[in-house]
């Protein structure tokens, strides 16, 4: 059975939680449409646990013991998907061009099923022809030497695992550039600047046991229920302790408000639900740190803050503290959406806690005052010294299920950030020092031609990054396109001037047997917890390489032959890649390969933070002072929304597993505009019209996307919402974060023209 778009949809409501028989259904309609039941029933007792496999859908932590079914909706879904008994064989593309696969969906085209042979694109047929793999090494390496190596590209997914990560990063800085761009750059990298400037590191703080010693959440911009559904557990027994959680998000998602767990017989029977909100405030999209304000001026004007804390671990309190009292209520309201006795209500609980987590998402990155959005959060959490101590700290919540770990391996295109001294030391070559291109720097060189070559170790890099039309433009004019992947999406059916290479991989859950034997990989959580990872399923054909396999060809292929690179020998034991990157990374990965043996429950690498031992200019925690209220870059005028981009539930970024928004009640299509029923009235408009989309970026760039229904949804005035990357060709490739550059698709400025 495949599901295809209605011309029909249904915008029913839906009355139950998050979890419960809903979920169940769910999987009950996309298992056996994948064709292969009993593979994938047996699989998924194996996700997330020690000796089995990591979910290769989100980052969220695994728990020690784990549940007995330690996946989630979406996970569930992710594994299905990946092993479906589908296939996109030879003659697939023999009855296939292109152009005709153009027109397909997202949906359609991975729904297809898994790749199985190395393919290279015939202009003449404008089809893909089977090529054999050292045919493909070759040519891509024949392509890539002629080329200025500032002009490759290599992007990297965040479903890679650490050993394949480190391998690639190697190769492009061997290679003679640090281009490594990769799903960090379109989503948290606005986390990874402001964690660093304000705290001295990138990530997070919390574990997965401090949920069980916080007494309060504050919960900013990420909807658990589609993005990380397993911390439902986390939540639930929080709630159930009486502590509070206190979110903040522009639209009601119903993981943030009640939860029925599927593992509890009683719950399942009853029907009984979990709340998870004790409050809940639909701040204005760009509005947070206009909330935050508020929360930081009622402890200051009651005195809620810890001064001891702040004497002994912090830097420029002070100004923040003038800049608070000098901020007006009005402004507050204004720019938040909020009512100042709302805030007061959340801050009020906040002064009461004595550790408090602040989970935050893309809902708080993705703006172009992202940062800032950052470290205002760490300023609250400063304030009542919530860093460094059981059940309190940030807790940024990661996509995909690697894309923390791979920087933490060298997938970067920061030299501050890059391990160039150890590369010299252990490799004898000195590494590229000149900063490399991030996304929306890729974007910029494909669009002006300065990017000659892309590389793409996994994802869908052209549908899920702005300005999609002049980027699919720009990528037909490049000499090369190389795609590392296991299912066919957008980004395969846009062939470049020159070579076009689709690579087909075995997945994380297939056996992955080289010259020493089984090999297991290993991945980094969001809460900087290392795990590994074992594959058992057969493989989806007996033509695929791993993905060590295929960075080893390419670079062997590609690069002069270096004694302390032995390419084959690492790709016949991935233990030799661990042995690498505890050799190039000591401070995280001492005894690699001993700890997975010791703990496998998964070991933390470490966080100084977490220890208050804060590696900054002042060798302290840093406040830092907001100059702006409004994180969206714009400013409010008469018909201009600030459009929201979102997943639905049938969604993991760009992958579409069907067209059920079940929590949203939209089901049969994707092409809808979620309105403020005042604002449909406002507009002249009516549920269920047809509306166009326009950016009103004022650059005299025409962006728009039609055939949008109007549906009325629980949004704040002035603010809508629409589902990526549908709506990516709206986001002007200068509409991203200061500082980090990542996509400001939490707030783009746009009108109803149609």
């Amino acid at each position: 059975m495949t599901q295809q778009h209605d011309d029909r949809p249904d915008f029913t409501p839906y009355d139950g939680p998050a979890g419960g028989w809903g979920s169940v259904k769910s999987l009950a309609d996309i298992i056996p449409r994948e064709q292969n039941v009993a593979v994938t029933s047996a699989e998924l007792l194996r996700q997330n646990k020690p000796g089995g496999f990591a979910c290769v859908s989100c980052a969220w932590a695994k728990p020690h013991p784990p549940h007995p079914a330690e996946f989630c909706e979406n996970g569930a879904k992710a594994t299905a998907w990946e092993i479906t008994s589908q296939r996109v064989t030879p003659d697939f593309f023999r009855r296939h061009t292109l152009s005709e696969l153009r027109t397909w969906s997202d949906y359609r085209l991975e729904e297809a099923g898994r790749l199985t042979h190395p393919m290279k694109y015939d202009p003449a047929s404008d089809k893909y022809v089977v090529a054999p793999w050292e045919e493909a090494f070759a040519a891509i390496a024949a392509r890539l030497k002629p080329l200025n190596p500032k002009s490759v590209v290599f992007y990297a997914s965040g479903r890679a695992s650490l050993e394949t990560s480190y391998m690639w990063q190697l190769m492009a800085r061997l290679y003679g550039n640090q281009n490594l761009p990769d799903s960090s750059n379109m989503c948290h990298e606005s986390t990874s600047v402001g964690l660093k400037a304000a705290i001295g590191v990138p990530v997070g703080t919390t574990r997965i046991e401090d949920f069980d010693a916080c007494d309060c959440i504050l919960h900013f911009g990420q909807n658990v229920a589609t993005n990380s559904p397993r911390m439902l557990h986390q939540l639930r027994s929080v709630h159930k302790r009486g502590a509070q959680i206190i979110v903040f998000n522009p639209l009601r998602e119903r993981g943030l408000e009640r939860f029925t767990d599927p593992q509890n017989p009683i719950e399942m029977a009853t029907g009984k639900e979990t709340p998870i909100a004790t409050q809940y405030h639909q701040v204005k999209a760009g509005g947070d740190i206009a909330a935050m304000m508020g929360i930081a001026k009622y402890l200051l004007d009651h005195d809620a803050v810890d001064h001891d804390f702040v004497a002994r671990h912090t830097h420029d309190y002070a100004p923040f503290a003038e800049k608070v009292r000098a901020t007006a209520w009005d402004e507050i309201e204004r720019e938040s959406g909020l009512a100042r006795a709302a805030i007061e209500r959340a801050a009020a609980a906040y002064a009461r806690s004595t550790a408090t987590i602040a989970i935050y998402g893309m809902g708080l990155t993705q703006h172009v005052k992202g940062v800032d959005n950052v470290r205002m959060l760490v300023n609250l959490l400063l304030m009542r010294g919530n860093i460094g101590k059981p059940g309190a700290g940030p807790c940024p919540v990661r996509g995909h299920s690697n894309v923390q770990g791979q920087r933490t391996v060298g997938i970067t295109e920061k030299t501050e950030l890059a391990p160039v001294e150890k590369l010299r030391e252990v490799y004898g070559f000195d590494a590229p020092t000149e900063k490399g291109l991030d996304t929306v720097e890729a974007c910029r060189g494909i669009i002006d031609g300065t990017v000659k070559a892309f590389l793409s170790l996994g994802g869908n890099f052209a549908r899920a990054v702005p300005e999609t039309e002049l980027v699919e433009d720009g990528w037909r004019r490049m000499d090369l396109s190389v795609q590392i992947a296991t299912k066919l999406n957008r980004s395969h059916l846009l062939p470049a001037a020159g070579d076009t290479w689709l690579l087909p991989c075995l997945g994380r859950i297939e056996q992955d047997i080289q010259a020493t034997g089984p090999q297991r990989v290993t991945v980094e959580d969001s809460t900087s917890v290392i795990h590994a990872s074992l594959g058992k399923v057969e493989p989806a054909s007996p033509h695929l390489l791993s993905e060590p396999a295929i960075v080893a060809g390419i670079a062997s292929a590609l690069l002069p032959a270096n004694p302390a690179v032995p390419w084959d020998a690492w790709v016949g034991d991935y233990a030799l890649v661990r042995d690498e990157i505890a050799k190039v990374f000591p401070d995280f990965f001492a005894r690699f390969n001993e700890r997975l043996a010791e703990e496998p429950h998964g070991f933390w690498k470490g966080n100084k933070a977490a220890g208050r031992e804060f590696d900054t200019p002042s060798g302290r925690a840093e406040f830092m002072v907001p100059q702006e209220l409004n994180a969206t870059g714009f400013a409010a005028a008469d018909g201009r929304y600030r459009l929201l981009t979102l997943r639905s539930n049938d969604q993991f970024n760009t992958t579409i597993y069907g067209y059920s928004d079940r929590f949203r009640g939209i089901n049969g299509t994707r092409q809808v505009v979620l309105m403020n029923r005042d604002d449909i009235a406002a507009s002249g408009l009516a549920a269920g019209q047809k509306v166009t989309l326009a950016t009103d970026a004022g650059d005299n760039h025409d962006r728009r996307v039609g055939d949008l229904i109007v549906v009325e949804y629980d949004v704040p005035p002035g603010c809508i919402a629409a589902y990526y990357p549908e709506c990516n060709p709206l986001i002007p490739l200068d509409h991203h974060a200061e500082e980090s550059h990542v996509p400001a698709a939490k707030s783009v400025p746009v009108r109803i023209v149609a």
